[in-house]
């Protein structure tokens, strides 16, 4: 059996509240005293129970993150992100992945709040008022990245809309007479939260359809690779694809690769997201830079703003890179 602070307080000759004031440096107590305290505990090699500690004063320092997955190395950064910031807070973090499954994201939601996590840090798949009304009565502070869920719970991330708008020019720019829409998450559309990919598609229609010179499509499906060669053997036009999504665009790249057509000459990709793997790509793809782990940054910072009981923005928006690449 480890040692106990009544252990230490006999030892020392205290009360176990004069003990526990020299632990959490609260109260009055005399230097002396509290330099005794704390020598007897580190030579008994005394472990302080911090959840105990933490349920009798409401505060575990631990913080709850659900998120999709970390194959996509997406959501591998946002999480590295959380959770250097919020050790440098003194913090833990509980890291859970719903991936994808509704029912799977509410368990484990209302799991983290049974354990006490101080607030949530979430990138929902679920959707609509029910979901919303079920995370307003967790009665936690929360944070969204990535699919926003309502306007009352806050929200952090990057103008998807202008992100693609700008994307859009770009391609056009650069001398392209078709650009076809990549993004297979809309075809999940009616029963997943894919907000930031719709956002993505309205920017990339509003741009599009200014250039009347310009021909486009979209592809909403996830057997995009043989809609894309279709699209490329039978077009005579400079095609462009734009994906909503660097996966999406180093699949298309590696597929393309085996007919022997080549990103920047053959043919013109954009991505989106600027995930660390394109560091090893050849050639290196253009991209919209969403700035992951400045979105998880702030989104820590404004989850403690939370705790502290302080006013926060409902949605903050972090300025985007465009990523120039050789593939366009």
């Amino acid at each position: 059996m480890g040692v106990t602070t009544k252990d230490i307080a006999q030892i020392c000759g205290v009360s176990r509240t004069t003990v526990n004031r020299a632990f959490t440096n609260t109260g009055r107590i005399n230097k002396e005293t509290k330099d005794k305290i704390l020598k007897v505990a580190e030579d008994l090699e005394y472990r302080p129970d911090m959840l105990a500690t933490g349920l009798k004063n409401g505060k575990t320092q631990y913080l709850g993150v659900v998120v999709f997955d970390v194959r996509n190395r997406y959501f591998a950064q946002m999480l590295n992100a959380i959770e250097i910031e919020a050790k440098a807070r003194n913090y833990f973090v509980n890291i859970t992945l719903h991936e994808k499954d509704k029912e799977q994201e509410r368990d484990m939601i209302q799991r983290l709040v049974d354990y006490r996590v101080e607030g949530l840090i979430l990138s929902p798949v679920s959707k609509g008022n029910d979901f919303g009304t079920f995370l307003r009565k967790m009665e936690k502070p929360i944070v969204i990245i990535g699919n926003r869920v309502d306007k009352e719970i806050p929200f952090v991330g990057i103008d998807e809309k202008k992100a693609a708008s700008d994307a859009v020019q770009t391609i056009v720019r650069k001398g392209y007479q078709k650009i076809v829409f990549i993004c297979p998450p809309l075809a999940d559309v009616e029963n997943e939260n894919v907000y930031s990919h719709e956002q993505r598609e309205e920017g990339f229609l509003q741009e599009v359809q200014k250039h009347k010179t310009v021909q486009y499509e979209a592809i909403k499906s996830w057997n995009y690779l043989s809609e894309v060669v279709k699209i490329l053997t039978s077009s005579s036009e400079k095609t462009a694809f734009f994906c909503s999504g660097d996966i999406f665009a180093l699949d298309i790249m590696k597929h393309l690769k085996q007919l022997n057509k080549r990103a920047g000459q053959d043919y013109g990709i954009m991505g989106f997201d600027n995930i660390d793997t394109l560091d090893y790509v050849i050639p290196r793809l253009a991209t919209i830079d969403n700035v992951v782990e400045k979105v998880a940054t702030k989104a820590v910072d404004i989850l403690f703003d939370l705790l502290e009981g302080k006013e926060v923005a409902n949605k903050t928006l972090v300025d985007y890179v465009e990523i120039e690449g050789e593939t366009l």
